[in-house]
């Protein structure tokens, strides 16, 4: 009887113990993906963790060194106190005697005197005006300037100083009693350039500049008129070029950059990116952190040729790489001079957009060389396109009978749509000059050329020696920046060829992947630029 009643199990009773089993053993499913999930979880934590640790030991590591490096400076810097003392005060005796010995000789030698004994001698007796309107007379000595001016700066006195006053009557504003109508502001850059080195400090370089307290107080104050009369020029948008270089040239130059005005150095630079200059005054303004935006917007504008020179200067080659930029701007501006033949087809037009197009190939070019780009962008389709530019231009010469084009050759134009009108000179700049088709009709290449803010020449140190002066006039034979001369100047926008458009090589293979040209929307065109 026992053992029958045992062996009767309800099914009920069964089911039940199943289910419970069951529930067991999702219960430990789950706690067992939990628990890898948890696992895998604290596995990363502990790794990143790991990986910041070991950044901040290399952070850290790294500023012990530079600490370490800075204290041995200030060190050094320190025990030299005395004898910097004592050579201060036998080089102060010496250039004292050295004015006497210059204002004796003085009248009867001036005649002899070559330019850097010249400049020596005005450095020697404080003549700053007399120095400043030597170097103004010899702009067409620029180069010889250039590498004289640091050695006779270091004869001065009082080198910041002396600066600061011989540019004081143009710089923050012109206060000639008789204003010429030449821009005097490359006269400032160069001098301003050439005082760097002088203030130098010994143990850390031009990363400190030597500049007197009440000398650097003086220079904000100078600085801050300037700025204050920015808004009465018109603002950023009507400022002249040559004013814009110079200040910023300026806060450099005597160390006086402020954060709250990064923003304003960063608007300049980039409203005047197409100056040489400004990739390396970007840095020293302190534009480190924001040069990958100054690239993007000088991309989006349609001046990839100024980005580039930004991208070598911050090395962003990985991000930025060079070569698609160069096929971007031959790109667009093919499209640029497509829309423009097709708006225009009369016969004087052939050789005004062979120009053209012939300066967009040579500032294409004169960038690759610059930034050593032949490897990765052959030259010699380049080359093939402006020798069968030249041909056309002979060919039409031919057919149209020979004889130059009638009407004035060396007057500046402005685009159709009021763009910017080049700046005088600007065919004759020789470093970093790169002719810029602007993406929209709103941004002009310049602020100078708004249409209520008078046009500047860039500084005439960036020409070869031995150019005319013209002041605001254009010269009467303009040259391309790279040596190639050119008939007329840069001709009205809208000009095209007169018979059945030509078929355009790809310039080094850089329309592969680009349908016809004609089936893109062109931007509107503006005016190409000789800088």
């Amino acid at each position: 009887m026992g053992s029958e009643a045992a062996a009767v199990v309800p099914s009920s009773l069964v089911q039940e113990s199943f289910a419970e089993l069951e529930k067991q053993r999702e219960l430990i499913t789950s706690c067992t993906l939990l628990w890898k999930e948890l696992s895998d979880h604290f596995s990363t934590l502990e790794r990143v963790l790991e990986i910041k640790s070991e950044a901040l030991r290399s952070k850290r590591q790294s500023l012990d060194g530079s600490t370490r490096r800075t204290l041995g400076s200030l060190r050094r810097r320190e025990l030299s106190i005395d004898a910097s003392v004592d050579l201060a005060l036998a080089k102060l005796d010496e250039r004292r005697v050295a004015a006497v010995q210059a204002l004796t000789a003085a009248a009867a030698a001036e005649g002899e005197l070559d330019l850097a004994a010249k400049l020596r001698s005005l450095c020697t007796k404080v003549d700053f005006d007399g120095f400043f309107n030597l170097v103004v007379a010899k702009r067409k000595e620029v180069e010889l300037l250039r590498s004289e001016l640091p050695t006779a700066l270091a004869d001065c006195i009082d080198p910041a100083k002396f600066v600061m006053d011989a540019i004081s009557g143009v710089f923050p504003v012109d206060k000639r009693p008789v204003k010429s109508p030449n821009d005097l502001g490359w006269a400032c850059v160069l001098v301003l350039e050439s005082l760097v080195p002088v203030l130098a400090d010994p143990e850390l370089g031009t990363e400190r500049l030597l500049v007197p307290r009440s000398i650097r107080e003086r220079a904000k104050e100078t600085a801050k008129k300037w700025k204050e009369g920015l808004e009465q020029r018109g603002g950023v948008e009507c400022v002249k070029p040559p004013d814009a270089h110079t200040f910023l040239q300026y806060v450099v130059t005597f160390g006086i950059i402020e954060k709250d005005d990064k923003e304003l150095y960063q608007r300049l630079v980039v409203s005047f990116a197409w100056r040489r200059q400004m990739p390396k005054l970007a840095i020293s303004l302190g534009l480190e952190d924001k040069m990958e935006d100054i690239i993007e917007e000088l991309i989006n504008k349609g001046h990839q040729l100024d980005a580039i020179n930004f991208v070598f200067e911050a090395g962003l080659k990985e991000k930025f790489p060079p070569v698609p930029l160069l096929k971007s701007f031959l790109k667009d501006s093919k499209i640029d001079l497509l829309t423009s033949e097709d708006d225009n087809n009369s016969g004087q037009s052939v050789n005004n957009t062979c120009r053209k197009e012939q300066s967009v190939i040579r500032a294409a070019m004169k960038c690759i060389q610059d930034h050593k780009l032949e490897a990765e962008f052959p030259l010699e389709n380049l080359q093939k396109r402006l020798e069968h530019l030249e041909k056309v231009k002979v060919e039409k010469k031919k057919h149209s009978g020979g004889g130059p084009a009638k009407g004035p050759a060396n007057k500046r134009t402005r685009a159709n749509n009021g763009g910017p009108m080049p700046p005088a000179k600007a065919g004759r700049l020789t470093n970093n000059a790169y002719v810029s088709f602007p993406a929209a009709p709103a941004f002009v290449r310049s602020p100078s050329a708004h249409s209520t803010c008078p046009a500047a020449a860039p500084y005439p140190y960036d020409s070869p020696a031995g150019h005319g002066v013209y002041g605001s006039r254009s010269p009467p034979a303009i040259r391309d920046p790279y040596g190639y001369p050119a008939e007329v100047s840069p001709a009205p926008v809208g000009a095209s060829y007169h018979s059945p458009p030509m078929s355009y090589p790809a310039y080094g293979n850089y329309n592969n992947g680009v349908g016809g040209y004609h089936n893109v929307v062109a931007p509107s065109y503006q005016q190409v630029y000789y800088r």
